[in-house]
């Protein structure tokens, strides 16, 4: 594969720290089954052959599914790596914004006791910084598409998530849960309503649905 701009670039802006990076992004936010995943990924060594194999890396969300799965095995095999996911159980109890940012920190903190550097700093996607967290970071707005680290981050997330949600949909179908990775999409919420809720659903994600249903009595 021949390297783009667009990969170099996100490589640029990961050395311009002039620190050893770790980038961490979370993927199920909004779904309204199943857990929230989060990865974070250190780039140990970037070589010619690391950027022609990840030469399309980009925002999980601008990638086919096919192609996240291609960056996938060579994310996971080429950088310091870990992936949490905090189940739903948790997820009602401390909201999802606690939970994403805890997997975040566990992710990051799994890196850190690997590498053994103290010119750390953690690039957190989006606009806000994990909590409790003891060491330097720096929350990046659209950081998937600007950070190699949370690029690559943001894929392994993806990835996981989608693999477990298929996981999920082997034990109920009817939710098609392969496809919909857990959103409300018409289908979910129609299959919620004829079948109910699982141990897997989000149920404070469906309050409103609920809501509107007793409305049309």
């Amino acid at each position: 594969m021949i390297k783009t701009k667009t990969s170099e670039s996100l490589f640029t802006f990961d050395k311009s720290f002039n620190k050893t990076i770790i980038g961490t992004d979370e993927a199920g936010r909004g779904p309204g089954a199943g857990g929230v995943f989060a990865s974070a990924v250190h780039f140990e060594t970037v070589s010619k052959k690391l950027l022609e194999e990840l030469s399309i890396l980009n925002d999980s969300k601008q990638l086919s599914a096919k192609k996240r799965e291609y960056l996938y095995d060579f994310i996971k095999n080429d950088t310091i790596n870990a992936t949490t996911c905090i189940e739903v159980e948790e997820i009602e109890k401390n909201n999802i914004l606690n939970c994403s940012l805890k997997a975040m920190k566990l992710s990051c903190e799994n890196i850190i006791s690997r590498i053994n550097n103290k010119e750390i700093l953690v690039l957190v996607d989006g606009n806000r910084l994990i909590k409790n967290f003891d060491y330097p970071q720096q929350y990046i707005v659209k950081g998937d598409s600007k950070s190699a680290s949370i690029a690559a981050a943001s894929i392994l997330a993806k990835v996981s998530r989608d693999r477990y949600m298929k996981e999920l949909d082997k034990e109920f179908p009817q939710y098609q849960w392969a496809k919909n990775a857990g959103y409300l999409t018409k289908e979910h919420l129609d299959a919620i309503d004829k079948y109910g809720l699982t141990k897997y659903h989000r149920k404070s994600f469906l309050r409103k649905h609920f809501e509107k249903q007793l409305t049309l009595f």
